[in-house]
């Protein structure tokens, strides 16, 4: 009786080739991402005079903490508490109305003005800021509020508010409906409901648009281009210019202001991290 030899079986070769596919770019892309953090840094520790003879990815031979005190004495802290004054000011009042906005439209879902107003905040995630701009100039101008930083905060609410609505109302979609009623029952208004049941169910949430929120309007940089023009009305990442000049830019000392500028958001993610990727990722899914 004749036997065929048989082939050897090779298990998991496709997914192993994958597997190393994945992280070989798994690696490429903390390369792309860790290289520019690590140049910033280590540049922001040069001194000007030899920083275009020097290899830029080599750490300096005698590290310097010039350009920090250069930039400090460069009325970074205007611009720092400028930009406090904006995220602050923005935020606040974004999450605020962001919220009583989506309770509005989850409790009353049955009227149609309130869909309509629903329709009309989903449609405003689909309108970029850059298409706004000059609308918004002219508004501005009309108000008198050019060159205020009133200027920033307003349109930065506005553009906050959508988001904010999308993801708080699917939060509070999730919130059951016997505890509504358990309040109703008790004699409780709406407005009591809203923020003694309603606001500490949903604080993941409300903690994820406000941490989104900053974060975007900490970075923004078009509107104060646009609407700002005095150097006292400065935020920081507009501020970043002072640093270049007519014919040469200090490039440790944008180094150095960029460190800066990043640190205080970068403590706010580091903390609250977690809760906003989460929250996000809920707030979306639901």
């Amino acid at each position: 009786m004749s036997t065929t030899p048989t082939r050897p079986r090779h298990h998991g070769g496709p997914a192993i080739r994958r597997n190393w596919l994945g992280n070989l770019s798994a690696w490429l892309w903390l390369a792309v991402v860790v290289i520019p953090l690590y140049w910033i840094l280590i540049t922001s520790l040069k001194a000007q005079s030899g920083y275009y003879a020097s290899n830029p990815l080599i750490p300096p031979a005698d590290p310097t903490l010039d350009n920090y005190q250069f930039v400090l004495q460069s009325d970074f802290l205007t611009y720092f508490v400028n930009t406090v004054v904006v995220t602050a000011g923005a935020v606040v009042p974004a999450v605020t109305v962001s919220f009583m906005a989506a309770y509005a439209i989850v409790r009353g879902w049955s009227s149609r003005f309130l869909r309509g107003v629903n329709g009309l905040f989903l449609m405003g995630l689909a309108i970029p800021l850059q298409a706004t701009v000059i609308p918004i100039y002219l508004i501005i101008i009309r108000l008198h509020l050019y060159d205020s930083l009133l200027a920033l905060i307003l349109p930065s609410i506005a553009f906050a508010i959508p988001l904010s609505v999308l993801i708080l109302a699917n939060f509070i979609r999730d919130v059951p409906k016997e505890l509504f009623e358990a309040m109703r029952v008790d004699g409780a208004t709406e407005w009591m409901t809203m923020w003694r049941l309603t606001a500490p169910l949903t604080r993941p949430a409300l903690l994820t648009v406000t941490i989104f929120n900053a974060l975007t309007i900490w970075n923004g940089f078009l509107l104060p281009l646009i609407l700002t023009q005095s150097p006292d009305k400065r935020t920081l990442p507009l501020a970043l210019w002072t640093f270049q000049g007519q014919y040469s830019v200090n490039v440790p000392a944008i180094a150095a202001a960029v460190v800066l500028t990043t640190l205080p958001i970068l403590v706010l993610y580091a903390f609250g991290r977690r809760q906003l990727l989460g929250g996000l990722a809920a707030g979306f899914s639901r």
